[in-house]
């Protein structure tokens, strides 16, 4: 949380003053004409060096009780004691606005499994918000934390302690620790050793400390090394940590006397000495200032190891990761992430170092949510004019930042909330992600996505964490909510991808570990945090808590645990609002054809009746494949130039599309069409969709919206719900206009029919293939659950910059 004041004034004579900013501007000069233009990779920072603050004294430690024999203390309300981020929160974005190219507008089309278990964790029992959730998984156990209380589960969900006063694990200490139960908590499980790590600050003062404990055996029930590590002077807001083999490693967002921010701290607690129950193990501390405020940000995030692989070399550095946006507050010159290295020397602590290393560069993103008008008041909820938070605003990524080493290379990957776009509507929120790889070396954003089907659907997703697991697969868990159209209740949702799928794209659809069931109505807070982790018993599952509201009420937030595991995801239909997915025709009832789409095979050689739209390239008739017959219609490539797609450096850019308006008959009725589709793109840049439109052209049904490389496939949609009404199909192909290579994307349509009932002698059906119905995109209920496209593996192109493509009609 940030809190942010005036820098003290001084009288400057004006000779002094004009001095000063020359200065400033020479060397304003010199740090931009050292840097050297990286695209997305490499060494784009000058190196600055952050206050090395020495090498600090434990006040006190002790070895605790038993957990399991001490008696919790007793619950009791409170004002939460927390910096409450009084710093300005942007009325809009500062800068221009580019759109997002790394947006993807719609769930992934693979089936993900559903939660393996859900259940909940501690109520409110503080009176307090927001609860800053977040837990960790180990072989046998579930320890969460929140403000202002801690819970230990089984994992079947069997309460084992608590929920208890966090300060409880301090009972006996003595000091502020024991009395302070002050929040802003992080549970780690190190799983090299096999120990359970919980802390919280303080907020008293004026001197505020650091509270940690360390389970000294696997044992998260028994007794703990306690530590209170004193930050002097500087209130240690927002502190979040990561375990690594060197140390524990800790960042604070620092107010001196609790008023005025001085900078992010990083400080490295030695692993080896406090696993060794060290009373007064070595605490190295850097305080990296706000100069200029966009390198810091509004926090830093210390990386956090998963798996059991460590990084490579016998000290390596823990990598701090923050972001910049050129439309954020602080002036940042470009959308970027900051990455830096504190390289802590156990064998020689003073030669330890924390310096920014690397800025680099992403694809244009806005965590300016405009929604919130120089507020807390985001994010809408049904049955209540109270918004809540989306904190986007803040220039940071969301915990944590998450590390895996697998040999071939190391990943770290992270996320913040942003501004996706407008969806139906309205502004909607949405998630950028990040991978980055080859941290210590030259590193590089290797894939990145803001993921917001909320552009199709008009939900809003945000307040995200993020993991990988041994199998490179990628997870995200995060909030969901929309007042209306629809609506849904605050609820924690997640999505993923598998290692090896299109980048940046999050491909297996949503799953849901609680779907929300009220609003808060009397905070706008929410978050600030939440923490999805990777289960050690096999380094696949993924574990995560966030926050719901069991009944619309002022605070009555509750945590809420689930577990999911990635295998066996597969292509299952999408229950949607209307139309209602059926499965393809078979013989029995054979339905006939209405004749009601004319020139259904293109066979005239030409396109009337049909329409072409879309002139960016027009569409053809083509006779180079068809489904039957002769002809087919072909959408996208650069047909005019003989270009279909080849990578002929000829790509154009925009739309490419064609339709037929026709009346539905009453009664059941099917439209069966034939698809080829081919592609040297990725989703991001390129597409081919498919829609059912009302006569003016408003979108009633997405079939589709895809970027595939696929022989000819069968498509059916049900066209019951529309019966009586006018209606269109419409077939769009978009292209980025990428030259060279001119990576075309273009789609064969062939065979385009509507089928009703018939009776009489029965006679062939369209296709003798079971193919899954093409569903429309919007979910009506806060359970959402993917499409279903049947495609083939297709080849995976390299990310690189692209022009902005325009949104989707």
């Amino acid at each position: 949380m940030k809190k942010k004041s005036a820098s003290k004034s001084a009288f400057f004579k004006l000779r002094v003053l004009l001095g000063v900013l020359l200065c400033f501007a020479a060397v304003t000069i010199v740090l931009f004409a050292q840097r050297t233009p990286s695209g997305q990779s490499g060494s784009s920072q000058p190196i600055v060096q952050a206050q090395y603050r020495g090498v600090l004294q434990v006040v006190k430690h002790d070895v605790s009780p038993p957990l399991r024999d001490m008696i919790p203390l007793p619950v009791k309300e409170c004002t939460l004691r927390e910096n409450e981020e009084q710093g300005a929160i942007p009325l809009g974005p500062v800068g221009p606005v580019v759109p997002d190219k790394a947006v993807q507008r719609v769930l992934g089309k693979i089936g993900i499994p559903g939660p393996i278990i859900s259940f909940d964790g501690n109520s409110n029992l503080c009176g307090c918000s927001p609860p800053d959730p977040n837990g960790e998984v180990g072989p046998n156990h579930v320890v969460t934390m929140a403000n202002l209380h801690f819970q230990i589960f089984d994992k079947s969900g069997n309460s084992l302690f608590g929920p208890a006063a966090n300060n409880t694990l301090w009972a006996g200490f003595g000091g502020d620790c024991q009395t302070d139960n002050s929040g802003d908590p992080v549970v780690l499980y190190d799983q090299l050793a096999d120990r359970w790590m919980l802390t919280q600050f303080t907020a008293s003062g004026p001197t505020y400390f650091e509270c940690v404990a360390l389970s000294t055996t696997n044992d998260p029930l028994g007794t703990y090394d306690r530590w209170a590590i004193s930050t002097g002077s500087n209130f240690p807001d927002y502190p979040k940590a990561g375990m690594w083999p060197t140390a524990y490693f800790f960042s604070t967002r620092e107010f001196l006397n609790g008023n005025t921010f001085v900078g992010v701290g990083a400080y490295a607690l030695d692993r080896a000495q406090a696993l060794a129950h060290n009373p007064n193990p070595t605490i190295v501390s850097f305080l990296a200032p706000p100069t200029p405020a966009y390198v810091v940000g509004d926090g830093l995030l210390p990386s956090d190891l998963d798996g059991t692989t460590p990084p490579p070399g016998s000290t390596p550095p823990n990598y701090f990761v923050g972001s910049q946006d050129n439309n954020g507050p602080y002036g940042a010159p470009q959308d970027a992430l900051n990455i830096y290295k504190f390289q802590y020397d156990p064998a020689n602590p003073g030669a330890s170092s924390f310096a920014l290393t690397n800025t680099l560069p992403t694809t244009p993103f806005n965590s300016i949510l405009a929604l919130c008008g120089g507020t807390r008041a985001c994010i809408p909820q049904p049955s209540t004019a109270n918004r809540i938070d989306h904190l986007g605003y803040r220039q940071r990524p969301l915990f944590r930042l998450a590390y895996r080493n697998f040999g071939s290379h190391e990943s770290l990957v992270t996320n913040q909330s942003v501004s996706a776009g407008t969806g139906p509507n309205g502004e909607v929120s949405g998630i950028r992600w990040w991978e980055l790889r080859d941290p210590n070396g030259s590193p590089v954003i290797f894939q990145e996505g803001t993921y917001a089907p909320g552009l199709t659907d008009g939900i809003h997703r945000w307040m995200g964490s993020i993991a990988m697991n041994s199998l490179g697969d990628i997870a995200l868990g995060f909030s969901a909510s929309n007042g209306t159209n629809p609506s849904v209740f605050p609820s924690v949702f997640y999505t993923a991808r598998h290692a090896g799928d299109p980048p940046g794209q999050m491909t297996l659809g949503e799953g849901s570990i609680k779907d929300g069931t009220g609003s808060q109505t009397g905070s706008n807070r929410w978050g600030d945090y939440t923490d999805i982790t990777v289960d050690p018993a096999d380094d696949q599952t993924f574990w995560y808590v966030n926050e719901y509201v069991p009944t619309t009420s002022s605070i009555g937030w509750r945590l809420r645990i689930g577990a999911f595991n990635l295998a066996g995801a597969t292509p299952s239909p999408t229950p949607t609002a209307s139309p209602t997915p059926t499965p393809t025709p078979t013989s029995t009832p054979t339905p006939c054809d209405t004749g009601l789409i004319q020139n259904e095979g293109f066979e005239t050689g030409s396109f009337p009746p049909w329409v072409i739209d879309g002139h960016t390239n027009d569409p053809v008739v083509a006779t180079n494949f068809s489904h039957s017959g002769t002809f087919s219609a072909f959408a996208g490539g650069n047909p005019q130039q003989n270009t279909y797609c080849e990578e002929n450096n000829n790509e154009p850019l925009g739309d490419s599309s064609f339709y037929q308006q026709f009346t539905v008959p009453a009664g059941a009725s099917t439209l069966s069409f034939w698809h080829k589709d081919c592609t040297n793109d990725s989703i991001t840049f390129d597409w081919q969709d498919a829609y059912i439109t009302d006569s003016n052209g408003n979108i009633l049904q997405t079939i589709f919206h895809v970027c595939d490389t696929a022989d000819w496939t069968n498509q059916t949609v049900d066209m019951s719900p529309y019966a009586g009404q006018t209606v269109r199909i419409k077939f769009l192909v978009h292209q980025d206009g990428f030259n060279p290579p001119g990576d075309t994307t273009g789609m064969w349509v062939d065979d385009v029919i509507l089928y009703a009932p018939c009776t009489g002698s029965p006679t062939p059906t369209a296709t003798a293939t079971a193919t899954a119905t093409a569903t429309a995109t919007a979910t009506a209920t806060a359970t959402p659950t993917p499409t279903a496209t049947p495609t083939p593996p297709r080849p995976l192109p390299t990310p690189r910059p692209r022009p902005t493509p325009p949104p989707r009609p």
